[in-house]
């Protein structure tokens, strides 16, 4: 048989001797769109039937194997031949077949080399099923074949958290026959012509029961059940999870077809649809407005972080969770040695948990100095000041980092509200500066927010935009306002919060309304947990007061770590109604002549979540964000907005911006509050609809 390439170069076979090498080669990242799958089908139909071919390779140009299915065509009509088809034609193969993986193998790359006999991996490369991330699950036979393989119990995990494994781990689990060396084409073709000269036959993995039958089936129980506990209202992960006990109690047939059947069912689903939103929204954010793609990073070799504390320890982790080196600067020794010492605490209770080898530790502590000395900020290429919100405090210490560091550094402020233009006038360069954002804890929040400021340098933000996504973090540029996105959208939900009490509502009732529309904790646990101190601070800096709260903290209720808050804390973390709350807060009404009333979850939302979507519309309004997706990211990765309802712009569409425009208006005539009065966006865009 003669070496073929066909058009568009999508596919091509090349021979080595009896073995063939069969290259995808779909950039960027190879993935399985109709323009791949009907040259591949055709190319394997002739190497199966071919005399002269002893065995075959599948492998990938590029960068990557496979990765990932064409996402553009879900919920559209699939071309033949689809995915399902590619691997039943390979699995009627009897010579061997060997996928040569490099890159990642996620998702249906993933299941293509599932159909395969064996696999051969390059060292560095991943192998996973993230599908549960798109509020899907793997559709192409990878919930069944994957537990046959690697056992069920190592595919519950893989599946349900859609967590890529490095390659030595798929060696160890039996995802992985074999690892490569320097020529992985040159290797996996190797193996297959030791394979075909031993003979078969070859078992295809369909056919491999050994690990499915012998699994405690009360252990896979009691597994799945952790993991719809865990899902919190998400049906994704249920759905993975049930797919795989399919695999250990059905036949593989029959375990295919439920998996066929949950995947339409899941993506149709709104769930679904909302987690593809933010998959598509991370993309987009990554455009910025006014920046070309011919604008290139700045080289980050090493990170400096002014201030030691929760925040800036938690800062410092991140970089070097990432990889990144880190001079952390305190002005006092005691400081620094605190700080330190916690990080290291930190990365303890990680080893203790599991989730961090010993080694992987040392290592990121070997990428952490401390110093009270700015003169060690000189060999650092993006400084960022992490110390307390108060705006003269901030320029005192960016004037002096600015003294201190190289030309072409890049200064930043972690700060949360203050206005980054005024803290630029700290610095010589502005065009150098710009805002970063970080959420508590900052080694553990994804969400980074990159402030621009009216005169920050294009390929800031790109460098500021790449190092985040680097260290694992999402990063959304926004404008300077008060509490740019997240704070101020925050104020605007919390401002309804203690007229909710007032008039009849208690803490538990709101923070029910919230967690029964799926959010991790509602308004009053979550300060509860952040500390009221924080809230306090910044309301009396800004001469504002709050009823409730300020009483609180006037008799030293802080929250959780008092033990006291908006509830009591018998045992420091379980919540439980304070009586002597519910006498005061009942008498501050009674002295304001408010007349209590039973309060509905439906008015709750309305009356937080609704004004939280009007402000969006104002920041949209006001160029502070650029896009709705923006927001949403935002809102699911720094506040816990329900991942399945896809942030509150998203949401509000799903729910009807008519109807919200015409409660807000509702809420605006009963209260009279500005809050409630629709922006214009919002009524232009309620007209529309």
């Amino acid at each position: 048989m003669t070496d073929i390439k066909t058009p568009e170069a999508k596919v091509s076979v090349a021979h080595r001797g009896g073995v063939a090498i069969v290259t995808i080669d779909n950039p960027p990242v190879n993935a399985l769109s109709f323009s791949v799958r009907s040259p591949l089908h055709d190319a394997l139909t002739r190497l199966r039937d071919d005399q002269a071919t002893a065995a075959i390779v599948i492998a990938c140009a590029g960068r990557t194997f496979v990765a990932g299915a064409d996402i553009a065509e879900f919920g559209k009509p699939m071309q033949d031949p689809d995915l399902g088809a590619l691997i039943a034609l390979l699995e009627t193969i009897e010579k061997p077949t060997v996928a040569a993986i490099h890159g990642t193998a996620l998702g249906g790359g993933l299941e293509l080399a599932l159909g395969c006999h064996f696999r051969v991996a390059d060292e560095t490369a991943r192998l996973g099923l993230p599908e549960v991330k798109l509020g899907l699950l793997p559709g192409a036979g990878g919930t069944v074949r994957l537990p046959a393989l690697v056992g069920p119990f190592k595919a519950l995990d893989m599946i349900t958290s859609g967590m890529p494994i490095v390659a030595a781990e798929a060696l160890e689990a039996g995802l992985v026959d074999s690892l490569a060396g320097v020529d992985l084409v040159a290797d996996a073709a190797a193996f297959a012509a030791v394979k075909a000269a031993e003979g078969g036959p070859f078992i295809a993995v369909r056919n491999r029961r050994d690990k499915l039958e012998s699994v405690d089936r009360d252990e896979l129980e009691a597994r799945i059940k952790g993991v719809t506990a865990k899902a919190r209202g998400l049906q994704a992960p249920v759905a993975c999870a049930q797919a795989v006990r399919n695999a250990v109690l059905l036949p593989f047939d029959e375990a295919l077809a439920r998996e066929r059947a949950l995947f339409i069912e899941l993506v149709g689903s709104e769930q679904s649809r909302a987690q593809r939103h933010l998959f598509f929204a991370e993309r987009e954010a990554a455009k910025v407005v006014g920046i070309d793609k011919t604008i290139k990073p700045r080289p980050i070799r090493r990170v400096g972080i002014i201030g030691a504390g929760t925040m800036g320890g938690g800062i410092a982790m991140a970089f070097a969770n990432g990889g990144i080196a880190v001079t952390l600067v305190e002005a006092a020794t005691e400081a620094l040695q605190r700080g330190l010492e916690r990080i290291a605490k930190n990365y303890a209770i990680s080893v203790s948990r599991g989730s961090l080898s010993e080694t992987d530790k040392t290592a990121r502590l070997a990428l952490l100095s401390g110093t009270t000395d700015y003169a060690a900020l000189a060999d650092c290429d993006l400084v960022i000041e992490a110390v307390f919100e108060e705006m003269t405090v901030k320029k005192e210490v960016l004037a002096a980092i600015d003294k201190s560091v190289k030309p072409g550094t890049i200064i930043a402020t972690n700060t949360s509200y203050l206005d980054v233009n005024a803290l630029a006038g700290a610095v010589s360069k502005p065009q150098d500066f710009a805002g970063m954002h970080f959420f508590s804890p900052a080694n553990v929040m994804k969400l980074l927010e990159i402030v621009r400021g009216a005169e920050t340098a294009p390929d800031v933000l790109v460098t500021l935009l790449s190092l985040a996504r680097s260290i694992g973090k999402v990063p959304v540029v926004v404008g300077v306002c008060h509490g740019f996105v997240g704070n101020r959208m925050l104020a605007a939900r919390g401002t309804e919060i203690e007229a909710l009490l007032l008039e009849g509502a208690s803490p538990a009732e709101v923070d029910k309304a919230f967690t029964d529309f799926g959010w991790p904790m509602g308004p009053f646990q979550m300060v509860d947990l952040a500390g009221l101190d924080i809230g306090w601070r910044n309301r009396k800096a800004l001469g504002k007061t709050a009823l409730i709260a300020d009483w609180l903290c006037e008799q030293g209720r802080f929250g959780q770590k008092t033990g006291r808050g908006f509830y009591l804390y018998a045992d420091g973390r379980t919540a439980q109604p304070d009586p002597e709350l519910a006498a005061h807060i009942a008498e501050e009404a009674k002295r304001i002549g408010v007349a209590p009333r039973a309060i509905t979850a439906e008015e709750i939302i309305e009356r937080t979540l609704y004004p939280l979507i009007n402000e969006g519309m104002r920041i949209l309004e006001e160029g502070i964000a650029a896009r709705e997706s923006d927001i949403d990211l935002v809102w699911v990765n720094g506040y816990g907005f329900p991942l399945g309802k896809g942030g509150p712009m998203f949401w509000a569409r799903q729910k009807g911006l008519a109807t919200i425009a015409g409660r807000l208006s509702y809420w605006h005539d009963h209260t009279g509050k500005d809050v409630f009065k629709p922006s214009e966006r919002l009524k232009a865009m309620a007209a529309e609809a």
